[in-house]
């Protein structure tokens, strides 16, 4: 396989309604964390208990900024996963290029449009850059079951096989933004400097592939 460093900076969008929480920010150790986490209520969703049982102890990350979002990523998966995620256990998403990241976000708004037979909607988001480390399982440019644009289940399993194994993460073209990159990284560890930049109004309408985004300005 072919491994490649992610590109640096990458970027993720993180709709503003789930607000940024604390909890792994401030703690020192382990051990309070796994406190904090119980006082907090965290473990009281099964899901969240059992995902936490599958991150290893070494992968926590805590007591730096933004560490919350970070673990968030892993700890609320998506009840049908993601590209290379099951559900039991989530990933870190990002794109080389806020571009890509919305149309990315872009285009699962969209399908909640659909979903919900609504003529469009719009969501705020804001954004998080981070630095990737390590070297990431590249297949861009081929592998083209892995990059299906609405059938996940070869990246899936394939994906969940590779985060066994130990490897950092996958390199892969974005499906939504011709000659965007992306990156999912099974590490949490491995993301590091994540700091809150820009947020974005995205505004989609159901039988347009055209996506709205619109740059916020406190």
């Amino acid at each position: 396989m072919m491994r490649a460093p992610a590109p640096q900076p990458t970027y993720r969008l993180i709709p503003s309604r789930f607000p940024p929480i604390g909890l792994f920010d401030t703690v020192s150790t382990a051990a309070d964390l796994g406190a904090v986490m119980e006082l907090a209520g965290w473990t009281n969703d099964r899901q969240v208990r059992e995902r936490v049982a599958r991150l290893p102890e070494s992968e926590w990350v805590y007591g730096r900024a933004n560490a919350s979002v970070v673990m968030a990523a892993f700890l609320h998966a998506a009840p049908g996963g993601g590209r290379f995620n099951g559900p039991d256990l989530g990933a870190w998403y990002a794109s080389a290029a806020v571009p890509t990241a919305i149309a990315e976000v872009g285009h699962h708004l969209r399908r909640e449009v659909m979903a919900r037979g609504v003529d469009g909607m719009a969501r705020t988001y804001r954004t998080y850059s981070a630095r990737l480390e390590g070297e990431l399982v590249d297949i861009r440019g081929g592998e083209p079951a892995l990059h299906a644009p609405d059938d996940h289940a070869a990246g899936q399993a394939w994906g969940e096989r590779l985060r066994a194994e130990g490897e950092t993460g996958v390199l892969y073209d974005s499906v939504r933004h011709r000659g965007g990159i992306n990156a999912c990284a099974y590490r949490p560890s491995r993301v590091q400097a994540v700091v809150q930049a820009e947020h974005f109004e995205i505004t989609v309408r159901a039988g347009e592939r055209r996506i709205e985004a619109v740059r916020l300005v406190a």
